[in-house]
């Protein structure tokens, strides 16, 4: 790694809520957060935002001036990217970069607008400006009165550490001091629900847990989607404020036969893991955070591709969609969020209906693992201060 780069605030919402403490508390509890919600015309096995989050957010909407026309999906990231930079106390002046991304952008919204354009036949005049994928980091910007770069991008559900590399790659070059990298998603809606389960990889529910991530064993896909966003503020060299240093960044796309599947053995992981680890050995690594969505292909491609890079070293996994659904463009910086509540706590986080995972002796080092549609895979290394000594 050529400059060490230290995370020094992270801020979220999503079904686990959007305080430290509760956040905490949901990862103590062995209780899933998915649960049927009407959506459209029908109820839907689905992770929403905590309620008493989603009324904060929307008590915080209320205080500002224009953003009654905004996506949810826009909201989500002004209002973390607002904690984030308050908990990390940067000054506007310095050289701020912005990258926050989204797997399907202002859903909602544009869903709204073309029902309405199929009804009159005329669109209406907030159409453009408050769908279009850039909309999320300018308002971001705008809130937040930076003077960097201003990025928006969307690789599915690989974005938000897609994002988190392109912050990295900024601060090496000079080109911006510090950055804000992250990824939003608001998407339960009826047609992108309709979507998933076009690709039959949508869970039915009837289960105790109805997202089976990490279930080798499990006969039917059972991906849940949920909803929330994830930020981080990054900085060069070992900040006063440091969660997290990030010591390893890695990424690959493969060649695909399928538009929406990876290899069986995920080629496009074991590269990007490997990338990450450099010169690491397989047993420092403390931990795995899988992107293991909960289908049934999925989730054994990238636990072969695990085996492939670790061989019999290998660490702990685990992952958070059983609990929070598959939050699409945010799903990364989640997990993210994850890694570093363990490593604070020094508290391995399990899945409650597997039982191969081994406790880690000690959660310095752990590796969280993201891929999306297209097969490309991001893997990135978190390591605290003392494991680098």
């Amino acid at each position: 790694m050529e400059k060490l780069i230290s995370i020094s605030s992270i801020a979220s919402i999503s079904a686990l809520g959007d305080q430290a403490l509760s956040i905490q508390t949901a990862y103590d509890c062995d209780q899933h957060l998915i649960k049927p919600v009407r959506i459209g015309k029908q109820e839907e096995w689905v992770a929403p935002l905590k309620p008493s989050t989603g009324a904060t957010v929307e008590q915080w909407r209320l205080s500002k001036a224009h953003y009654e026309n905004l996506d949810r999906s826009v909201l989500y990231a002004l209002y973390t990217s607002r904690k984030a930079f308050d908990q990390c106390k940067w000054k506007t002046s310095d050289h701020i970069g912005i990258n926050i991304g989204s797997s399907r952008g202002a859903t909602a919204l544009f869903e709204n607008y073309h029902q309405d354009f199929l009804k009159t036949g005329k669109s209406k005049i907030h159409s453009s400006p408050t769908t279009t994928l850039g909309n999320i980091s300018s308002w971001v910007a705008q809130e937040l009165r930076t003077n960097g770069p201003v990025i928006s991008h969307s690789i599915t559900c690989s974005t938000a550490l897609h994002a988190l590399m392109n912050g990295v790659a900024w601060i090496r070059s000079g080109m911006a001091d510090k950055f804000i990298a992250g990824g939003s998603e608001a998407a339960l809606t009826p047609f992108t629900i309709a979507q998933m389960k076009a690709l039959r990889i949508y869970s039915d529910g009837t289960h105790k847990y109805p997202c089976r991530a990490l279930d080798f064993d499990k006969k039917r896909n059972s991906m849940i989607l949920g909803e929330g966003a994830a930020v981080a503020c990054i900085e060069p060299g070992i900040s006063d404020n440091n969660l997290a240093i990030i010591e390893g960044l890695g990424y690959a796309t493969e060649t695909l036969s399928h538009q929406v599947s990876i290899s069986s053995d995920a080629r496009c992981f074991q590269e990007s893991m490997q990338m990450a680890l450099q010169k690491i050995k397989p047993e420092q690594v403390d931990t795995i955070i899988m992107h293991a969505p909960g289908t049934v292909k999925g989730d054994l491609a990238e636990w072969k591709a695990v085996q492939k890079v670790f061989g019999n070293k290998i660490p702990a996994i685990t992952s958070n969609k059983w609990k929070i659904g598959h939050t699409f463009a945010a799903s990364g910086m989640l997990s993210i969020e994850m890694a570093i509540l363990m490593m604070q706590r020094q508290q391995f986080i399990g899945i409650p209906y597997i039982n191969f995972q081994k406790e880690p002796k000690q959660l310095n080092k752990i590796l969280v693992n993201a891929v999306g549609f297209g097969g490309n895979a991001v893997s990135i290394l978190l390591s605290t201060e003392t494991a680098l000594n």
